[in-house]
């Protein structure tokens, strides 16, 4: 069923959902952490370039919206490509996190907006 897949859009960053798979969990006390790495699928513009995987760049960690009372962390392992012709590292940059922080944007502006009151 499709349909879980647009709910987890709904509840976490949609394109964690779109591009990366979830490989492990954990769920100890009131903290919550999702492991994902990135499929291993070349963007539509770099589709013609000759690319090798290179495997995974360090992973990041950030905080997302809290679920059912419990803190979220995000633990991402972006891909990184070699371009065989230009001999340059190539990667997505999906600008995960607020500028200045280590949340999600979304939860940042969240936490922005309600400071202000």
């Amino acid at each position: 069923m499709k349909n879980y897949l647009d709910l987890l859009k709904l509840t976490l960053p949609s394109m964690l959902v779109e591009y990366f798979d979830l490989v492990k969990k954990t769920n100890k006390n009131e903290v919550i952490h999702l492991y994902f790495e990135e499929f291993n699928i070349v963007s539509k513009e770099k589709a013609s370039s000759q690319l090798i995987s290179l495997g995974f760049l360090e992973e990041i960690t950030i905080q997302d919206f809290p679920l059912r009372g419990k803190i979220v962390y995000l633990h991402i392992k972006r891909r990184k490509w070699l371009d065989r012709t230009t001999k340059q590292i190539v990667q997505r940059n999906y600008n995960l996190a607020g500028k200045g922080t280590y949340m999600t944007k979304e939860y940042a502006t969240f936490l922005k907006e309600i400071r202000r009151y």
